[in-house]
C-alpha cells in the first residue's frame, strides 16, 4: 500500500499501526485516509488477530490539522465532510472484528483522543496529555468525541471535560476509566502489546470476533435486541469446530487446539 503517514509492522499475531506525521502526528485528511487504508488491509489479513495503534516520536496524535480547518470557513458541506471522514475512520476501528488497543505514548488531543476512544482498550503514558479542547476554538469535537467520551466516563464527566476543555494526564485518565492502564512512557507500547496478546492467546478467533460484535453493536441497541444478537451468536458457535474442540478439551483436561473455524 502507498501509505505516507502511517506504517504497519507485526509482532506475532499482533499488527502495530504507527502514525508518523511529524512534527505532531496531526490527524490530517491524508492521515485519516492512510489509517482507513491500513485498517482496511488488516481487517482481512488472516495473520493479524489483534492491533495496536500508536504514534511515532513524542506524540500519539496531537489533534486534527488545524490548517485544514481554515479551508472550511463559511463552507458547511466541506466542514460536514471533514467530520464525516473522521467519524467513518473511528467507526471502522470500533467495528473491527479484532481487538484494537491504543498505545497512547504522548499527547492525544481532539481527534487524537477521539481516535483512541474508538479502540477497544487504551494504555497511556503516565505523563501523556488527553483532552478535547475544541471549545477553545469555538468548535465542538466532531469525530465522535461527544458520544464516546460520554459512554466511557459518564455524562457528567464528559460535560466537564468538553465544556471546560480540561486536559488530564495518563494517571488521571486511568483513575477515571478513560484508559485501562497508565505506565512509564517507555513501557507503553510493550504494555499495549501484552494486553493485545492476552485478548487473543489461547482463544478461538471465531468466538473473539462474535464477542466483540455483541458488545460493540449492543451499545447502540435496546437490551432486547442485544440479547437476541447474543443468543444467535451463542447458538452459531455450536456449529463451529472450535467450540467442539474447546468443550472437548475442557472435559479431557487439556489445552484446546483451535483452528479458528
Amino acid at each position: 500500500m502507498d501509505l505516507k503517514t502511517v506504517s504497519i509492522k507485526r509482532e506475532g499475531a499482533v499488527s502495530i499501526v504507527e502514525v508518523n506525521h511529524p512534527p505532531a502526528n496531526t490527524l490530517s485528511s491524508e492521515t485519516i485516509t492512510d489509517l482507513r487504508k491500513a485498517f482496511g488491509k488488516l481487517k482481512d489479513d488472516q495473520e493479524t488477530q489483534a492491533i495496536v495503534v500508536t504514534g511515532a516520536g513524542r506524540f500519539f496524535v496531537a489533534g486534527a490539522d488545524i490548517k485544514e480547518f481554515t479551508d472550511a470557513f463559511g463552507d458547511y458541506e466541506k466542514a460536514y465532510g471533514m467530520a464525516e471522514a473522521g467519524q467513518k475512520l473511528c467507526d471502522e476501528i470500533e467495528e473491527m472484528k479484532k481487538p484494537v488497543v491504543a498505545a497512547i505514548n504522548g499527547a492525544a488531543l481532539g481527534g487524537g483522543l477521539e481516535l483512541a476512544m474508538a479502540c477497544d482498550l487504551r494504555v497511556a503514558a503516565d505523563d501523556a496529555i488527553l483532552g478535547l479542547p475544541e471549545l477553545n476554538l469555538g468548535l465542538i469535537p466532531g469525530f465522535g468525541g461527544t458520544q464516546r467520551l460520554r459512554d466511557i466516563v459518564g455524562t457528567a464527566k464528559a460535560i466537564e471535560m468538553v465544556l471546560t476543555s480540561k486536559q488530564v494526564n495518563g494517571k488521571e485518565a486511568s483513575g477515571m476509566g478513560l484508559v485501562q492502564a497508565s505506565v512509564a512512557k517507555d513501557e507503553v507500547v510493550d504494555t499495549a502489546l501484552a494486553l493485545a496478546k492476552s485478548l487473543i492467546e489461547g482463544k478461538s478467533m471465531t468466538s473473539v470476533t462474535r464477542a466483540l460484535e455483541c458488545i460493540v453493536k449492543g451499545e447502540n441497541e435496546s437490551l432486547k435486541h442485544g440479547l437476541e444478537r447474543e443468543r444467535n451468536r451463542f447458538a452459531e458457535l455450536f456449529l463451529t469446530e472450535d467450540a467442539k474442540e474447546g468443550v472437548t478439551a475442557f472435559i479431557e483436561k487439556r489445552k484446546p487446539e483451535f483452528k479458528h473455524k
